[in-house]
């Protein structure tokens, strides 16, 4: 087994640092009122202290595993650019803050991973200013891609670019133009030179540092930005020997199999599944002119899919891996860097059931996106990342019981965590799957119609329904329509 093991039973829930929770220790510093409209550049004020408040409410839901976008020190609401690694955002609440949510959420038996941001930094790092003050003299000066008129003094800087130069950036690179290679050609993000030794172990000891904290794995920023298999190799090796569990999941939303060979990461983030889900489960109903806001979902998202067609994409996703690492994969139905799966279906609420089930009963571990339990929606950044609504009133609690009947599924029957995935049926609306463990087969179907529809499933005796409202006659199935059945 090179995957931790308890991925395969986690339930992991998202948390958006700044949007979940405000708790009472910090004071109000002048931050944007948290429930209006969220903005690119404003803060709303939530911090770790407010999280650890609420993971009573997490466990209540049935979480066992969280992932934090980044926290720390950084001069940006979504806190990718890092300027300090070695220290939580004092707007989140610091060190303390974090070690004190660690110390709660692991007596609860939650665990918690980390969004490491490796790629890039952010030009308030300390090694970045350096060299923008002292030029080729730096020792930092190979930290970063740095463009040698700069670092002699022979052209000023460009960290904060005039209109020009911006124009400039667009036509021939941030490197010519601005004198340094920003990720993405983006001016707020230097991008690390990790074939400088110094780098690669300065990485390797922030990731090493938080490991040691107490945190229980890496989800990773981009690491394909970082086109070097040895460094990530050398970066499992170092995390792994300080927690042989920790669980190391990448941010890749194509294939990955050059990742995925057992010596660097554990899974990915399962965006191709989510754009399945999303074509199958939407129908017709999906917005495209939201989903194609992302551009990881472009070209991918196809509305109306067909129950063959969803079918034969999962027996080509499901085979991609091993079927450990299929079983480590994080599976999820948006995030912050998408449209909510409400918003890309035009609010459809039997959609995301539909697919909430579906995400609780297939190979990996699903992730729920904060707030998507209790319907909220929100079109592209920054709109799905909206500031979590705590008033219940606002609730929208048939969602909220409908996925915790999903979870409590999940966590009940150990098939749907560890079975072997099996398609049964597909066609037309319908769409069946069992997913067998030792002595036990349960057996999954979604009709996805507006019409009750029919399957023949060969067994025994009649199973015993789990979950939805069949009826079932012999063999045959009928399934209500827009809806799922789980059967054993």
């Amino acid at each position: 087994m090179t995957t931790p093991d308890w991925v395969q039973d986690a339930i992991f829930y998202q948390i958006y640092p700044d949007r979940f929770a405000k708790g009472k220790k910090l004071p109000d510093i002048g931050f944007e009122p948290w429930d209006s409209t969220p903005t690119t550049h404003g803060f709303k004020g939530g911090d770790l202290y407010g999280a650890a408040e609420k993971l009573d409410y997490l466990k209540e839901l049935g979480i066992t595993a969280i992932y934090f976008n980044p926290v720390f020190a950084s001069a940006s609401n979504h806190r990718y650019h890092t300027y300090d690694y070695y220290n939580v955002d004092k707007l989140l609440g610091g060190n303390d803050a974090l070690k004190k949510f660690l110390d709660k959420a692991h007596r609860r038996d939650i665990r918690v991973i980390l969004d490491g941001v490796f790629n890039h930094a952010s030009r308030g790092i300390w090694q970045f200013h350096h060299v923008l003050e002292t030029g080729a003299a730096s020792p930092y000066k190979d930290w970063f891609f740095f463009d040698e008129d700069r670092l002699h003094h022979r052209k000023n800087w460009g960290a904060y670019p005039s209109q020009h130069e911006q124009e400039a950036i667009h036509r021939e690179g941030s490197l010519k133009a601005i004198g340094y290679q920003g990720w993405w050609n983006l001016p707020a993000l230097p991008k690390f030179n990790t074939n400088t030794p110094a780098v690669r172990e300065f990485l390797f000891e922030v990731a090493e540092y938080w490991i040691e904290f107490g945190i229980d794995g890496w989800r990773l920023d981009v690491p394909g930005d970082i086109n070097d298999d040895s460094f990530w190799q050398e970066f499992r090796r170092r995390v792994r020997a300080i927690n042989p569990q920790a669980y190391i999941v990448g941010e890749i939303w194509h294939e990955a199999q050059r990742w995925l060979q057992g010596d660097q990461f554990d899974a990915i983030m399962n965006y191709l599944v989510t754009a399945a889900a999303i074509g199958f489960f939407g129908g017709q109903r999906v917005n495209m002119d939201e989903v194609n806001k992302c551009g990881g979902l472009q070209h991918r998202v196809h509305p109306g899919m067909r129950a063959y067609d969803f079918a034969n994409e999962l027996d080509r996703l499901f085979n991609l891996y091993s079927p450990e690492i299929t079983r480590a994969q994080l599976n999820l139905l948006d995030s912050h860097d998408m449209p909510r799966f409400l918003s890309c279906t035009n609010g459809d609420k039997d959609s995301l059931k539909l697919a909430w089930l579906f995400m609780f009963t297939i190979p990996g571990a699903p992730c729920i996106y904060y707030g998507d339990e209790i319907g909220m929606d929100g079109g592209h950044d920054p709109y799905c990342r909206k500031a979590f609504l705590w008033d219940e009133d606002q609730w929208d609690h048939e969602l909220l019981c409908y996925v915790k009947s999903c979870i409590q599924l999940r966590k009940q029957q150990t098939a749907l965590r560890r079975g072997e995935y099996k398609r049964i049926h597909a066609d037309g609306d319908v769409m069946v799957f069992a997913r067998a463990h030792k002595e036990t087969t349960i057996t999954v179907a979604f009709n996805v119609g507006t019409e009750e529809r029919s399957f023949e499933l060969a067994f025994n005796k009649k199973p015993k329904v789990l979950f939805g409202s069949p009826v079932i006659s012999g063999n045959k199935v009928t399934i209500p329509p827009r809806s799922g059945v789980v059967l054993k």
